[in-house]
């Protein structure tokens, strides 16, 4: 068991206790609010609380399965629209020390075949295999090839939390397939593979996202994809595919306000930069990009990579049919809306 407290980052958790997300700067009573996604988000494993603390529009209040049932059932995937958490208690599962992960990358020639690759690999992957595909602008990292710096790439990043042999046999295939131009798949603690993408994504960077659940990865997805991948601006922008599946897909729609529990991939348009002068194009690059790759939807949208200009209607293709339910429970607790600056719920 876990108690988090306000102002608390993953990090802080990171070296005593794993959790299921990406980044080890993020604000752990945050990502909370809504649904967490990272290395573990295929496995058996989901981010369980058993009650929460929180200040009330009028009140202050204890939230679990036993007593205001229906808030704890808000809280769990609504975000800060019933008011603010000030301590939430966790279910813990053990990770780790060691596991095998990291990263490896090929030159953007290979980006057709390895994405086949990916498919193949993420259909049949076991809970306790994590995959997911990035296409972008090689960093100066020094686990990529001097050579491929500046050039366009394409990247898995992996965490098998399983047996280390069986992982060790898994990624062979992995490595072993094409030229990498990088490759620090290897043995390693959870806590490294935790903060090992938290360098791209630095404090005062410009960054904007757009976001859509996927149903599969269809050969018409990856040709749109390399399309929009090789119209990237900035070095630091990219187009993801995250993984979905496992525990939370195990449970039933309305268990939590968590909604789209049937998706199978997170396709995330991320476009980051440095300088203002350039937000008009970068920001256009992800909305154009994202217009075209919308087909490939099931219509639901992740709430956590919703943007300030995505209201009411993106919002309620996150929750999809939790949303009433929701806006009840809103109207309930927090009837004058004072919550709402937030991925607002309204009726």
């Amino acid at each position: 068991m876990l108690k988090n407290s306000p102002g608390c980052s993953w990090r802080d958790r990171g070296a005593a206790h794993v959790r299921v997300v990406t980044l080890f700067a993020t604000g752990a009573l945050a990502v909370a609010a809504g649904v967490s996604t990272g290395c573990v988000s295929t496995a058996r494993y989901t981010q369980v609380e058993q009650e929460r603390d929180l200040l009330l529009a009028r009140n202050q209040a204890l939230a679990s399965e036993a007593e205001n049932a229906d808030l704890f059932w808000g809280l769990r995937g609504g975000g800060g629209n019933f008011g603010v958490v000030t301590n939430i208690e966790y279910n813990l599962y053990p990770i780790g020390p060691e596991i095998v992960g990291g990263g490896i990358a090929w030159h953007a020639e290979s980006a057709p075949e390895v994405l086949s690759m990916l498919r193949a690999l993420t259909e049949d992957a076991p809970p306790e295999l994590a995959l997911v595909g990035v296409l972008r602008i090689a960093p100066p990292a020094p686990w990529i090839d001097k050579a491929a710096h500046g050039k366009p790439i394409i990247a898995i990043f992996a965490c098998h939390t399983g047996v280390i042999d069986t992982a060790e046999k898994f990624f062979a295939q992995i490595k072993s397939f094409g030229k990498p131009v990088g490759d620090i798949i290897q043995r390693r603690s959870y806590v490294s593979q935790q903060s090992l993408l938290d360098a791209t994504q630095p404090k005062g960077r410009r960054y904007y996202w757009k976001s859509e659940y996927l149903p599969k990865l269809s050969q018409d997805l990856f040709d749109a994809t390399l399309g929009h991948a090789k119209k990237i601006l900035s070095p630091h922008s990219a187009v993801i595919f995250f993984p979905l599946g496992g525990a939370v897909a195990q449970y039933p729609n309305d268990h939590s306000a968590v909604g789209n529990r049937d998706a199978a991939y997170v396709l995330n348009v991320a476009a980051s930069w440095e300088k203002a002068d350039d937000d008009v194009a970068n920001v256009e690059w992800a909305r154009a990009a994202w217009r075209d790759m919308r087909r490939f939807s099931t219509g639901g949208t992740y709430i956590n990579f919703l943007t300030q200009e995505e209201t009411t209607d993106r919002i309620k293709d996150a929750y999809g049919a939790n949303y009433e339910r929701l806006v009840e429970i809103k109207s309930k607790w927090d009837p004058e809306n004072l919550f709402r600056m937030n991925k607002n719920i309204v009726g």
